[in-house]
Formats: structure tokens, C-alpha cells, sequence
């Protein structure tokens, strides 16, 4: 059994207002983040961790929308992995899978879901991630460019990131053992040299971080609503 932990607790800081409640085409943009993971064959179950100050305008979403998969919304934590914890301690025993993505990548779909969980089946762990294709420069706290990097091999990690269940809690307990702070779960994993499978991206799936963005999420799924032409 797979169960997806939705992370939705972030303060949107450099956003400036709460980002998860955004209209993007025409509905909250943490309803279309959901709507994918309820769509996806391979998810059986989700929980979204997020402000307690929220919880009820999720649970009206929820409603209203119909997602059937929404087992739990709990309380999240002051740092996104706090609120992964919270989630992987709020699993039932059963589950042998988790899949861990950000609410802020309302982009995703059921498709790159259930292929990133296909991975994870062979491999263990996976995670979806784009390649680079920009020229990149290492700079000072001066912003003065000081070297290149070579952007071989080198790949933004995005989400969901998919891992037994097994592993992902070995992980975890290996980051608060020793008290450092991680930006992903494969970062996690990789304390424990763990191995993570990518899944290549060829669609979009940005994560909401600016103004600026919302507009260009609105066309996409706005583009991906119209019907394909014969």
C-alpha cells in the first residue's frame, strides 16, 4: 500500500500570502494538488500536514471537491522535515510505501506519480528530478562569479519522492540523530547511503515560489483542460 504525505505547513515568506489558497484556474491551488494524488492508481491513502490554522479550509476543499483518499490533515511542524515526521509517525502499520510531495507543485500528475512509484517498487526509493539545462556558476557572498559548474549528471530534485516505507523512517531517524536539517527525503536517504532511483520529468512541475509563478500554472492547467484536437 502506498500513502502520499502532502506537505501544506510552510509560511509562504517569499510568496507574501499563503500560496496554498492561490486561485489557479479557477480553484485553490492545493485543490489541484490533491485532485492528483487522488486520481493516482498507485495511491491508496493521503494525509496533508499543514497550519492548524488551515485545516478547516482543507477540510472544506475536501468536501467539496469529493477526494475520497483524504484519510487524515494534522498539524505540521516549524520545519518542513518536522512535518514529514509528523506524517511518517501518523501511518498506519500496514503501509508499505510512502510518497512524500510538496503542495506547492499543483502541476504534478497522476501519470508522473504512478511512474515514480514504479521505480520505487524495482529500486526502493525514487524520486522525480529535471535535468539542467542552464549554464551554471558557483559566486561569492559578493555575488561575483568565482567558478563554473559543470552541469553534467547534475539534476533539480522535484517531488513526489517515493521510498519503502522501511527506508524513508531509517532515514529520518538518522537526520534527528544527528540533529542536521535536510531540504528533501532523498537528502535523507543519502545519510544512510541509501540509493535513489530518478525518474526523468518531461512535463511541468514547478513549485509555486513567486508571484510570478501563478499565472504561468494557471496556463498550464488551464491548457491542459482543453480537449486534444483529432
Amino acid at each position: 500500500m502506498l500513502n502520499a504525505i502532502i506537505v501544506a505547513a510552510g509560511d509562504s515568506r517569499r510568496m507574501g500570502f499563503d500560496k496554498l489558497f492561490a486561485a489557479i484556474a479557477g480553484e485553490p491551488l492545493i485543490a489541484h494538488t490533491i485532485r492528483a494524488f487522488e486520481r493516482a492508481s498507485s495511491v491508496d491513502a493521503i494525509i496533508v500536514v499543514a497550519r492548524e490554522d488551515r485545516h478547516e479550509e482543507i477540510k472544506t476543499i475536501v468536501r467539496d471537491e469529493n477526494f475520497k483518499k483524504v484519510k487524515s490533515i494534522i498539524p505540521g511542524g516549524k520545519r518542513r522535515q518536522d512535518s514529514v515526521r509528523a506524517g511518517l509517525d501518523h501511518l498506519e502499520s500496514v503501509i508499505r510505501y510512502v510518497a512524500v510531495h510538496d503542495a506547492a507543485r499543483p502541476l504534478v500528475t497522476p501519470q508522473q506519480i504512478d511512474r515514480v512509484f514504479e521505480q520505487c517498487r524495482i529500486h526502493g526509493a525514487a524520486a522525480l528530478a529535471e535535468p539542467i539545462n542552464d549554464t551554471l556558476k558557483r559566486a561569492d557572498a559578493d555575488l561575483l562569479v568565482t567558478e563554473p559548474v559543470d552541469r553534467h549528471q547534475v539534476y533539480a530534485m522535484q517531488t513526489p519522492q517515493i521510498f519503502a516505507r522501511q527506508l524513508i523512517e531509517e532515514a529520518y531517524r538518522a537526520v534527528y540523530a544527528q540533529g542536521i536539517s535536510v531540504t528533501d527525503e532523498v537528502s535523507a536517504v543519502e545519510l544512510i547511503v541509501g540509493k535513489v532511483v530518478l525518474v526523468l520529468n518531461d512535463d511541468f512541475n514547478f513549485k509555486i515560489t513567486y508571484p510570478r509563478d501563478l499565472p504561468l500554472a494557471d496556463f498550464v492547467l488551464t491548457q491542459r483542460r482543453k480537449p486534444v484536437a483529432n
